[in-house]
């Protein structure tokens, strides 16, 4: 199965109201403008959707939301991934009935399984589903790696089709690369790390700086694209600050903090995660102020 995602996916934040409830109205809002400001896709209720805290029903409504807001104008991944396998089942096919385009299954968190376990876990989302699957491989958040072989070992599954690799190894990104088929896509799972992934046969990424300067990394994109590395780096040079800068605590506490300032509504995010404190707010607006997005 080839799919072509997009080359810039965001995973979207979920906009909560004061009394930490969802905002349907703002996530429509925050939708339409992410597809309108270079992303080509949206993924839904992933780890910066604070998919942990969402319940099963709140993850399928929001995937319902955003598919009736963009649906065709650009693809909804839904977050359907999970450390409890038949839970992931269940979510993946409610996912379907409301007309995602595909699904992205982060690796089992805290259960700690073998590499066979992860196989076995993926595989058998897979084969519940039509979808088509992007693995999200990331160790620092999972306690668990990936490797390369048993994604070469998931590649052979028809619908499972790409990667979101965040584990921040470039040797793992080649090994991936030199062992998986050419239509597999690789994305990079760090906004960082875009461009030296695309150097290594990425595809693009799935971005939380995005939000901020989507139309800024498909601009580096293209230009990485159509053989112009030299402005491609002029531009990662210029919005790495703001790619760092999402990351100075836990995302996505930062990106929440920044949305806020520039004017969305997207509340604080839900316990255990908390907001960003004076300091960092500090310096996420010392950041936005020097990239001109005020």
């Amino acid at each position: 199965m080839a799919i072509d995602f997009g080359r810039v996916l965001t995973a979207m934040v979920t906009p909560f109201k004061k009394d930490r409830t969802i905002d349907f109205d703002q996530v429509k809002k925050l939708a339409r403008y992410l597809v309108q400001s270079g992303s080509d896709g949206l993924v839904v209720a992933g780890t910066t959707g604070e998919s942990p805290t969402l319940t099963k029903e709140e993850k399928v409504e929001l995937f319902r939301v955003v598919v009736e807001e963009v649906g065709g104008d650009a693809v909804v991944i839904a977050g359907t991934g999970g450390n409890n396998t038949s839970a992931s089942i269940e979510l993946t096919q409610a996912a379907a009935k409301v007309g995602v385009d595909g699904v992205m299954l982060v690796g089992p968190y805290y259960n700690k399984p073998s590499q066979e376990g992860l196989y076995q876990h993926f595989k058998t989302i897979a084969q519940s589903t039509n979808l088509p699957v992007i693995l999200y491989n990331v160790p620092g958040r999972t306690a668990v790696n990936l490797q390369p072989q048993t994604v070469v070992r998931l590649s052979k599954i028809d619908n499972i089709v790409a990667i979101k690799e965040a584990s921040g190894n470039l040797d793992q990104v080649s090994e991936l690369r030199r062992s998986l088929p050419d239509h597999f896509a690789i994305y990079s799972g760090d906004d960082s790390l875009t461009l030296p992934i695309m150097a290594l046969g990425g595809k693009g990424v799935i971005s939380v700086a995005a939000h901020l300067i989507g139309s800024r990394i498909q601009e580096m994109i293209n230009a990485y694209t159509s053989g112009n590395v030299t402005m491609a780096t002029k531009i990662h040079c210029s919005v790495f600050p703001v790619f760092k800068g999402m990351f100075i605590t836990t995302n996505p506490v930062p990106l929440k903090a920044a949305l806020n300032m520039l004017g969305w509504q997207v509340g604080a995010p839900r316990l255990p995660l908390v907001e960003a404190t004076p300091e960092e707010k500090e310096s996420i607006k010392k950041i936005l102020a020097e990239a001109n997005l005020f």
